[in-house]
């Protein structure tokens, strides 16, 4: 499985992006899902998660400004960022946890990451 994130750039602080992870390969299942974000100099941090039934949480910086989502195969996960503001930047990296069928064993895989730029 891997996955492939898209949707960073510049953006005035105020404004919004949606980021985008599409996953490809063959003969998986993926059960949770989830958007990370590394600002320069800090520690990977977790943004916002989202379960296989759709079931959403997100960090306190976060919350009631960005919504996390996927589309109905389960397969593409979004992330809608609105009201974003100068510490909302960083790379992020999608991350997702899949079940591979020919050995029923549970994995984990990470994106590429893609940058997130507000300027205030």
């Amino acid at each position: 499985v891997q996955l492939q994130a898209s949707g960073g750039g510049l953006v005035q602080a105020g404004g919004s992006l949606r980021l985008s992870c599409a996953a490809s390969g063959s003969r998986f299942s993926i059960t949770a899902m989830a958007w990370y974000r590394q600002a320069q100099g800090n520690q990977r941090e977790l943004v916002a998660q989202i379960s296989s039934g759709g079931i959403a949480n997100y960090a306190g910086s976060v919350k009631g400004r960005f919504t996390i989502s996927r589309d109905n195969a389960g397969n593409t996960l979004y992330l809608q960022m609105d009201s974003l503001k100068a510490e909302d930047s960083a790379v992020y990296y999608c991350n997702a946890n899949y079940v591979a069928h020919m050995t029923s064993r549970y994995l984990e895989v990470w994106g590429q990451g893609t940058e997130v730029t507000v300027s205030s």
